[in-house]
C-alpha cells in the first residue's frame, strides 16, 4: 500500500476493525501497529499484515481484513480438511494409492515425476503438500478432502467467513478469477495456524501432525531466514507472481506468536531474492521477531545462498 492510503487503513484499524464471529476481541499493540505502518510504507502494491503474541493475547495489524489471493496457502486449509476426513473414517492416513499422470499438474512437482502406477500413500502425499508445497498432491488431496465444497464447509463450519477454495470448485469460477486457487484474509489464516497450535482444529492428536508437518518446510527463505534455527517454527508460503504470502507459527522464548503477511497487486512480479513482497514478508517477520523477544537476530553472512524461494 501507498503512503495515504496505507495511513487510511492505519486509522481506521485503530478505529477498530471488523472481528470474525470465531475471534474473540483482543487488545491492540498500538506501538506495533506504528512499526507494521513503517514497514509498509512505500510498498508498490497492496499488503496486509496480521500478527498476535499467544502467551499476552496482543495483536497487530494493517489490512488485516482484507481478501488476498492465498497461492499455495491454500494448501493449510485443504490439509485441515484432509485431516478431518481422516478423523471421520473417510479417508486413511496410510491408505496406498495408485498414481496415474493424469495427476501432474506441474513440471516442477516432485509427484508429477512418479511413474504411472507408482504406489503413493496419503501421508507421503500430504508431506509433499506441506513441505514441498507440491502442487500435484495438493490437488489429489483436495480430492479426497472432498473437493473444494468439502474444504470449504469445513471454513464455514468453524467461523471462516473469507477463506475458500476457489479452484475445481463449482460456482466460485468468479472469485477463481480473482483470487485464483483461494483466497483467505492475514487474520483468517493465522488464527487456522494457532487453532492448530492449540490442538482445536480437528484433534489433538491430528493437529499434532500438522504442526509437524508445518514445522518442517523446503521453503524457508522469507520468514523463516529472519528467526533464529534453534527457534521452533511453524509455517507455509505461497506465491504467484503477483502475490506473495506467508504466515507462521513462532515458539519464542517470550511465549510464541503467530502471524501472516500477504499481498496482491504487486508492481513487482519478478522471482528474485530481492522481490518487494519477498523483502516485506522478511522485514516483517524480522521486526516481530525483535519486538516480541527483545533481541535482534542477524542471519550470517552467506546465508541467502542457502535460502530457498518459491
Amino acid at each position: 500500500m501507498k503512503g495515504r492510503a496505507l495511513l487510511a487503513v492505519f486509522a481506521v484499524c485503530l478505529g477498530g476493525c471488523v472481528h470474525r464471529p470465531m475471534l474473540a476481541a483482543r487488545a491492540r499493540d498500538k506501538a506495533l501497529v506504528e512499526k507494521l505502518v513503517e514497514a509498509l510504507q512505500g510498498f508498490h502494491g497492496e499488503a496486509g499484515v496480521y500478527a498476535r503474541h499467544l502467551r499476552t493475547g496482543q495483536t497487530a495489524y494493517v489490512g488485516a481484513d482484507e481478501v488476498f489471493p492465498t497461492a499455495s496457502l491454500i494448501k493449510v486449509p485443504i490439509m485441515v480438511a484432509l485431516f478431518d476426513s481422516i478423523e471421520r473414517g473417510d479417508a486413511g492416513y496410510d491408505a496406498p494409492l495408485v498414481y496415474s499422470s493424469s495427476r501432474a499438474y506441474a513440471d516442477g512437482d516432485l509427484l508429477a515425476s512418479f511413474m504411472d502406477g507408482s504406489s503413493v500413500t496419503v501421508s507421503r502425499l500430504a508431506h509433499l503438500m506441506v513441505s514441498l508445497s507440491d502442487n500435484s498432491a495438493a490437488l489429489w488431496l483436495q480430492d479426497l478432502a472432498g473437493g473444494g465444497a468439502g474444504v470449504n464447509g469445513w471454513l464455514e463450519g468453524h467461523g471462516f467467513a473469507a477463506t475458500r477454495v476457489n479452484s475445481r470448485t463449482p460456482g466460485r469460477e468468479e472469485a477463481r478469477e480473482r483470487y485464483g486457487w483461494g483466497q483467505t484474509t492475514p487474520r483468517e489464516i493465522a488464527e487456522l495456524l494457532a487453532m492448530i497450535r492449540q490442538g482445536r482444529a480437528v484433534s489433538p492428536a491430528a493437529d499434532d501432525r500438522m504442526l509437524r508437518s508445518l514445522a518442517g518446510s523446503f521453503w524457508d527463505g522469507e520468514a523463516l531466514s529472519q528467526i533464529p534455527p534453534y527457534v521452533h517454527a511453524a509455517s507455509k508460503q505461497g506465491g504467484v507472481d503477483r502475490a506473495r504470502s506467508e504466515a507462521a507459527l513462532v515458539s519464542g522464548p517470550s511465549g510464541g506468536y503467530v502471524f501472516a503477511v500477504l499481498t496482491k497487486d504487486q508492481q513487482d512480479a519478478t522471482w528474485e531474492h530481492g522481490n518487494e513482497g519477498f523483502a516485506l514478508i522478511r522485514r516483517v517477520s524480522r521486526l516481530l521477531w525483535e519486538h516480541f523477544e527483545g533481541r535482534a537476530f542477524e542471519p550470517p553472512p552467506g546465508a541467502e545462498r542457502y535460502w530457498k524461494k518459491q
